[in-house]
C-alpha cells in the first residue's frame, strides 16, 4: 500500500528505503516544535482528525498512530494507512512521542485513557495513548493565537542558553522558571521571575566590577537594587543608560507588583513582552559588558 508519491513536496528530504516489500521513501522526522504544533492543530481542528483514513482512537483522545496516519496524509500528501508502515511510524515516532509527553508535563494531556473499561493496547500503554485534561479542555478552546503559545519559550530557551555562564547560575534558574511559569499560564509568576532574572543580570555585573562582598552587601542593604543600578549606569553615557533602563522598567514595574497582595491584571501579553525584555537586557548587558563593569562610557 504505496499511496500517493511525496517527492518534489517543498521542504521534504526523503531518503531510499525498501519497507515491507515496497519501494517507499523513508521521511525525516520533524522538529519536536513542528510535531507540538502539529498535535495542538490535530487536538484543535476536526478537520485535521478527518485524515486518518480507518484508525481509531480505542479508549484514548490522542493516540499517536492515528496522528502519524494524519500527519502522513496533511504533511506529504500520503495515504492516511502510510503510517501503519513499521520502518515509517518509528522514523516519525519520536518527536510526537515527547511534544505529547510536552503537553503532559504542561498539563494538557495525560498517559492513558479517557476513563475505566475503555479498550487499551499495547502501544498506548507503553506511551503512545494520552487523554485531555479538564486544563487542557479549557486551553485548547482559547483563541487560535494560544496555538503558538507552547513553542515559545523554547525559543526564548534556547536563546537566553549563551548568557548561562557569564550571568550564573541564579540568572539561569530564575529566567528557566519564567519560561516554566508562562508554559503553565501562570503570567504573574513568570513577570516575577523575569524581574529576579534581571536583578541576577545586575549582581552578576555589579560582583565583576566592585567584587562579590562587596555587590552582595550593596544589594542586600536598604534600596538595593536602586543602588546596584546606580553603580553600574551611574558613569555610562545617557544613550546607553537610557537603553538599559527601558529593557528594565517595566520587568522592575512586575516584580514589584507581585510583592503586593492586590490583585494585579497580567495576562499573556505582559508575560510574552516580560520575557521578551528579559531577553533583550541580557543582550544589551553582555554586548556592554566592559562598560558596565569598569565604569567606562558606553
Amino acid at each position: 500500500m504505496g499511496g500517493l508519491s511525496a517527492r518534489g513536496v517543498p521542504g521534504v528530504h526523503w531518503s531510499e528505503e525498501m519497507t515491507s516489500g515496497h519501494s517507499l521513501p523513508g521521511p525525516e522526522a520533524p522538529s519536536l516544535e513542528d510535531a507540538l504544533l502539529f498535535i495542538v492543530k490535530y487536538l484543535r481542528d476536526p478537520e485535521t482528525r478527518r485524515h486518518t483514513g480507518g484508525w481509531v482512537d480505542y479508549g484514548y483522545e490522542l493516540y499517536v498512530p492515528k496522528v502519524l496516519a494524519a500527519y502522513c496524509h496533511v504533511t506529504y500528501r500520503r495515504d492516511p494507512s502510510f503510517s501503519a508502515d513499521e520502518m515509517v511510524a518509528r522514523a516519525l515516532a519520536p518527536p510526537f512521542l515527547d511534544a505529547a509527553w510536552e503537553l503532559c508535563r504542561r498539563g494538557i494531556l495525560r498517559p492513558g485513557i479517557k476513563t475505566l473499561n475503555l479498550q487499551a493496547t499495547s502501544d498506548g500503554s507503553a506511551g503512545a495513548g494520552f487523554s485531555i485534561t479538564p486544563f487542557g479542555r479549557v486551553w485548547l478552546n482559547e483563541p487560535e493565537h494560544e496555538t503558538f503559545v507552547p513553542t515559545e519559550p523554547e525559543r526564548f530557551a534556547k536563546l537566553l542558553e549563551p548568557y548561562r555562564e557569564r550571568f550564573g547560575s541564579g540568572f539561569h534558574e530564575r529566567a528557566q522558571q519564567a519560561l516554566r511559569c508562562y508554559g503553565a499560564h501562570a503570567y504573574l509568576a513568570s513577570c516575577a521571575m523575569c524581574g529576579a532574572a534581571a536583578e541576577s543580570i545586575m549582581l552578576a555585573a555589579a560582583t565583576a566590577k566592585v567584587g562579590e562582598e562587596k555587590a552582595t552587601k550593596l544589594y542586600a542593604g536598604a534600596n538595593g537594587r536602586f543602588r546596584i543600578e546606580k553603580l553600574l549606569t551611574g558613569q555610562l553615557s545617557d544613550r546607553l543608560r537610557r537603553e538599559l533602563q527601558s529593557s528594565t522598567s517595566l520587568l522592575k514595574y512586575w516584580r514589584d507588583a507581585s510583592a503586593h497582595g492586590r490583585a494585579v491584571a497580567i495576562d499573556d501579553n505582559e508575560a510574552f513582552t516580560s520575557i521578551a525584555l528579559l531577553l533583550r537586557f541580557a543582550a544589551s548587558v553582555d554586548e556592554n559588558w566592559a562598560s558596565l563593569t569598569s565604569g567606562g562610557a558606553g
